[in-house]
C-alpha cells in the first residue's frame, strides 16, 4: 500500500477532458491548499455537487470548499477579464473567494493583442487548424519566452506598465497590422484595461511561492492541480496538435516554486475511454455507433468551447506512456458508468505500422499517421454501476477490466470514479492516506 502523501499532484494522462475537476474537488477535502500549476482559461473543470453544476477555467477546484486556500502559480497564464467574470459568477452562487484566491505576481498576462492574434493565426492556417481555443494562451507564452511578456506584478505599476506595454503593443500591432491586415490595437484603451485589472486584482495578487513554502514548512497538505491533458504536453505531446504548456508532472514544480522533493504522490486520471477535442493523432477515434454511444452517455462536449468531443477505446499504450512521463503513483479511473451499455468492451494494448510491425510511441506527425492499434476485447457487464461507492460492489467483470488496466500499465487503480457527482466514487486508496 502506498504510503501517505503532504503534497499530491493530479493531472491528466489523456488528451484532457478526463475529470480532474471532480477529482481535485474530492480530494480538497484532506487539502489546505490547491494551486493551478499551468495552462490558462482554455481549460474548464466541471465539478457537480448535489446535482449543481460549476464550470471552473481558471480558479482552482478547492474553491468550493470552505478554508481551503486557492493559489494561481506563476506558470498559468492569465486573462484578467476572465478571472474576474469567474471571481464574480462564484460571489454571486454565494462561494466566498475575498482573500482566499492567490494571485502569483509572476503569472503572465494575457493581453488583447494575444487574443486577435491566437484568432488571427488560426484563420490564416486555413484547412489545418492547430484547434487552439483562440484565447490567446499560446501568444502569451511565446511572449514569456521571448521574455517580452507583462505578468501580474506589472499590473500594480503604472509606469512600469505604460513602459512594457508601448514596447510590446508597437511589436504586435506591426504584426496585426501589415501581416494579418487587421486593425491594430489602440494603446490607450488597452493600458486602461490593465490598469483597471490592476486596481481590482490587487489584494490578490502576492509571492504566491513564498506562501506555497510557509504551507508546506508548516505541515499543511498542497494539491497541485494540472489543466488540459499529458498528450498536450508542449514536449511530450503529439506535436505539434498539442497545447502550449508542459501538462506534465515536472511542471508542477517549475509553475509553482516548489520543489521536486517537496511532491510526493502523482495520481493520474484517465476515463475509461478516449476522448480528444480539436485535431490531431487519435488512433483508438470510432466512427461508428459504439463512437456515438460514448458521446452520448458521456454527454462529451467541452466545458471550455461546448465542441463536441472525438471518442474512442481506451489506449493504453498513450497511457502507459503518460504514466512514465509523469512518475504516475496511482490511476483514477473516470466515467466507468458510461461503459455499462456495452456487449464488448476494446482496449487497445499496441501498436503496429502499416505493414504489422511493432511501433513504439510515436514521436512525429507522419509516424502518428501510419499508427494502426491492436485491440484485446474484454466482457461488457451490461449493468448499471453509477453510485456505487464499494470495491466489492462492482460487477465481477467490471472488477476484471479494472484489473486489465492494471496489468497492463504497471500502475495500480487507486480511485474510480462511477458517476459525475463529488461522492460517486470508489476510493481503494486515498493519496492523502485519510
Amino acid at each position: 500500500m502506498t504510503a501517505s502523501a503532504q503534497n499530491v499532484i493530479v493531472l491528466g494522462t489523456q488528451w484532457g477532458d478526463e475529470g480532474k475537476g471532480k477529482i481535485v474537488d474530492l480530494l480538497t477535502e484532506q487539502a489546505d491548499a490547491v494551486v493551478r500549476f499551468q495552462g490558462g482559461h482554455n481549460a474548464g473543470h466541471t465539478l457537480i455537487i448535489n446535482g449543481e453544476k460549476t464550470v471552473l477555467h481558471l480558479v482552482p477546484s478547492g474553491i468550493l470548499r470552505q478554508g481551503v486556500q486557492c493559489l494561481i502559480g506563476n506558470g498559468v497564464v492569465i486573462e484578467p477579464e476572465s478571472l474576474l467574470n469567474e471571481i464574480a459568477k462564484l460571489n454571486q452562487a454565494g462561494v466566498s473567494i475575498g482573500q482566499r484566491l492567490r494571485i502569483s505576481r509572476a503569472a503572465p498576462v494575457i493581453m488583447p493583442y494575444h487574443i486577435l492574434l491566437d484568432q488571427l493565426r488560426e484563420k490564416a492556417r486555413g484547412g489545418d487548424p492547430i484547434g487552439t481555443t483562440g484565447r490567446g494562451i499560446g501568444p502569451a507564452y511565446e511572449d514569456k519566452v521571448a521574455r517580452r511578456g507583462l505578468r501580474m506584478g506589472d499590473l500594480l505599476d503604472p509606469l512600469r506598465l505604460q513602459k512594457l506595454l508601448k514596447t510590446v503593443l508597437e511589436y504586435h500591432n506591426f504584426v496585426i497590422e501589415h501581416y494579418h491586415k487587421a486593425q491594430p490595437l489602440d494603446f490607450d484603451t488597452v493600458y486602461q484595461q490593465a490598469i483597471q485589472w490592476g486596481q481590482q486584482l490587487a489584494d490578490n495578487i502576492t509571492d504566491v511561492t513564498e506562501e506555497l513554502h510557509q504551507l508546506n514548512d508548516a505541515g499543511k497538505a498542497i494539491l497541485l492541480e494540472g489543466a488540459q491533458g499529458s498528450l498536450l504536453d508542449i514536449d511530450h505531446g503529439t506535436y505539434p496538435y498539442v497545447t502550449s504548456s508542459n501538462t506534465t508532472a515536472g511542471n508542477a514544480a517549475t509553475g509553482t516554486g516548489l520543489g521536486p522533493t517537496d511532491l510526493d504522490y502523482v495520481l493520474g486520471i484517465t476515463k475509461a475511454y478516449t476522448t480528444r477535442v480539436g485535431s490531431g493523432p487519435f488512433p483508438t477515434e470510432l466512427f461508428d455507433d459504439n463512437g456515438k454511444l460514448l458521446a452520448e452517455r458521456g454527454v462529451e462536449f467541452g466545458a471550455t468551447t461546448g465542441r463536441p468531443r472525438r471518442c474512442g477505446w481506451l489506449d493504453l499504450v498513450a497511457l502507459r506512456r503518460a504514466n512514465q512521463i509523469n512518475g504516475v503513483t496511482g490511476l483514477c479511473i473516470t466515467k466507468l458508468d458510461v461503459l455499462d451499455a456495452f456487449d464488448e468492451i476494446k482496449l487497445c494494448t499496441g501498436y503496429v505500422d502499416n505493414n504489422g510491425q511493432p511501433m513504439p510511441f510515436p514521436m512525429s506527425t507522419s509516424a502518428w499517421k501510419a499508427v494502426k492499434p491492436q485491440y484485446i476485447s474484454v466482457p461488457g457487464w451490461k449493468t448499471e454501476t453509477r453510485g456505487i461507492t464499494r470495491w466489492q460492489d462492482l460487477p465481477e467483470k467490471a472488477r476484471d477490466f479494472i484489473h486489465t488496466i492494471e496489468q497492463h500499465t504497471g500502475r495500480p487503480a487507486h480511485i474510480i470514479s462511477t458517476g459525475p457527482d463529488r461522492n460517486e466514487n470508489i476510493i481503494r486508496h486515498n493519496p492523502f492516506g485519510a
